[in-house]
């Protein structure tokens, strides 16, 4: 009377059990619970889930597994930090090949499938859209503390000691950086401060060759939408538009906007000047029934009465026009050649197929309101421009707009050039973090030095600080503050310098001269006091990368559990 618990065909992960007793019979061994089911001979059997494929991995195991993938992030990113740092090529899943050295760029494209290392990748994005700059920084001082935190748990402290002397070391650090940031007048000596700071951010990325144009181009574009009595930068005002050939010092700031669209006839004029413009989202065509239908034209007197009709619209459209003033035609759909025809024999300059984000920011900028029927055109709804021209590129005849002159010129855009659509693309992100460099500096004008020098600083401060302590927290404070050394070390590797020795004598000149922008000169140019070099970056960012490289490294010290599929560990 015994039955079968057999594997269902194609379930590889049940396992099938011969059982003694049929359900229900109670034996001396209780059945394990699973799913009966019938043979084709009519013989019972039972399916289980298959619990013996589960492994898991605790204590010690588990954080030991943590801190390797983690680690493992970290040292991928590691190579690409400060001014000589390389940079990497991420080929995507389509074939597409990527280069940059921007941390969260790096990141955010690797197909990362651990758990633990996905949160290293949410770190550096986090950072991204908090600050925008220092993303290869964070990541890189979360793996150095977790590679820290890896020797005290095999030495028997409880990760959770480690964790709150953690905590209280990077207060100590936070306050040291506080301490020895200076306060800039970001506006006096023609906005030196913030042009520097733009500097810095883009002295590490592949732009770094014309880091001050486009450190001057940052500026300006900041501070042309910036709210500067709220401390505020609407950044979706700034925007930035790439186009492939000509140099990359061919980059410009234009006070306005570039629409990459042409004038819908050739024979339109390309220059407008004293625009008024009308901005439509309504097709310029007939209207068409909604429902399917089908028209019946019986003579040619009825087809004569329907092209009039069409040419009435049409005419009826190019009359609410004319009579609200408007001279110049953006719509945000297409129209026919007819249309087309008749805007350009009634000298109506237009525009088609222009993106409802660039509606939005010509209507913005021009000080125009959207209109969505001709009913409702008005002289009060258009939007006004010094110029509106067409540029043409290099030989292949690419056209763009540029409205310039803006009733409300808050809205500005950056023209970026390059030899290829990599370089530009790179430029572009490399823009991107120079503007919230300038942005983080108009909320919060004060600097800390780069080079290494604050970390150095606030190393110092934490040895000190765990001199004092008196629990067993000093040992996991000075293990914290040995994890700030990966990054001076990491910046005097990337430059060809010796690491151990170049930070030992920064760590030394700090002490002697009791000056703390004493850091690693990465450019060999002879000087280390970073104010003297101009490298710096602002206060927020530094204290934001050490306040959350600690916050996630006190998460994964807390993991001491791993349930995964065992196919994941044994792989």
């Amino acid at each position: 009377s015994s039955f079968l618990v057999r594997r269902r065909p194609g379930h590889s992960s049940r396992r099938a059990v011969r059982g003694p007793h049929p359900p229900g019979h109670s034996g001396a061994m209780s059945m394990p619970v699973g799913q009966l089911a019938m043979d084709e001979n009519g013989n019972p059997f039972i399916i289980l889930e298959e619990q013996g494929r589960k492994k898991r991995l605790k204590g010690i195991d588990a954080h030991k597994a943590n801190i390797l993938a983690a680690k493992a992030i970290a040292e991928s990113v590691r190579s690409s930090m400060g001014p000589k740092g390389m940079d990497k090529m991420v080929i995507g899943p389509d074939g597409d090949v990527l280069v940059t050295n921007d941390g969260a760029t790096i990141l955010e494209k690797m197909d990362v499938s651990h758990h633990i290392a996905k949160l290293l990748v949410d770190l550096s994005k986090s950072q991204d859209d908090e600050i925008g700059d220092g993303t290869t920084g964070i990541v890189v001082m979360a793996g150095s503390m977790l590679e820290q935190a890896m020797g005290l748990i095999e030495k028997g402290i409880h990760p959770l000691r480690i964790a709150t002397g953690f905590e209280k070391a990077c207060e100590v650090a936070v306050k040291k950086v506080e301490e020895i940031a200076r306060k800039v007048d970001i506006m006096s000596d023609d906005k030196a401060a913030l042009r520097k700071a733009a500097s810095t951010a883009l002295g590490s990325k592949v732009v770094s060759s014309r880091q001050d144009q486009l450190g001057r181009i940052c500026v300006d574009a900041v501070l042309s939408v910036a709210d500067i009595s709220r401390s505020d930068v609407n950044f979706d005002l700034i925007k930035v538009e790439g186009k492939v050939g000509g140099k990359l010092e061919d980059s410009c700031l234009i006070k306005g906007i570039i629409v990459d669209k042409d004038f819908s006839h050739p024979q339109m004029p390309k220059v407008v000047k004293d625009a008024k413009m009308a901005i439509l989202t309504c097709p310029f065509e007939p209207p068409k029934p909604k429902t399917k239908h089908k028209l019946d034209i019986r003579s040619a007197e009825d087809y004569k009465k329907l092209y009039d009709n069409e040419q009435q619209y049409f005419r009826d459209q190019i009359q609410a026009l004319h009579k609200c003033g408007a001279n110049l035609v953006i719509c945000q759909w297409g129209f026919d050649d007819e249309a087309n025809h008749l805007l350009y024999q009634n000298k109506l300059p237009a525009v088609r197929w222009v993106g409802g984000v660039e509606l939005e920011l010509i209507a913005i900028a021009t000080g125009g309101r959207i209109v969505p029927r001709f009913e409702e055109l008005s002289e009060s709804k258009l939007g006004k421009a010094g110029t509106v021209r067409e540029i043409t590129f290099g030989t292949t005849s690419d056209q763009m707009l540029v409205i310039e002159d803006c009733a409300n010129s808050k809205a500005v855009t950056v023209l970026v050039r390059g030899g290829s659509q990599m370089v530009v693309d790179e430029a572009k992100r490399c823009l991107h973090d120079a503007n919230c460099c300038v942005r983080n500096l108009i909320r919060d004008p004060r600097v800390v030095p780069g080079g290494g020098a604050s970390e150095i600083a606030a190393n110092l401060a934490v040895i000190e600080a765990s001199d004092r302590e008196q629990t067993i927290d000093q040992y996991s404070m000075r293990a914290w503050a040995s994890a700030l050394d990966v990054i001076p070390m990491a910046l005097a590797e990337n430059s060809g310098l010796s690491a151990i020795s170049e930070m030992a004598a920064m760590k030394a000149k700090q002490k002697n001269t009791s000056n703390p922008w004493h850091g690693v000169d990465c450019m060999q140019a002879g000087e280390t006091d970073m104010w003297e070099q101009n490298v710096y970056e602002t206060c927020a960012s530094k204290c934001s990368q050490l306040r959350l490289a600690t916050q996630v490294v006190k998460m994964i010290l807390k993991i001491d559990d791993v349930i995964t599929s065992a196919d994941v560990i044994d792989g």
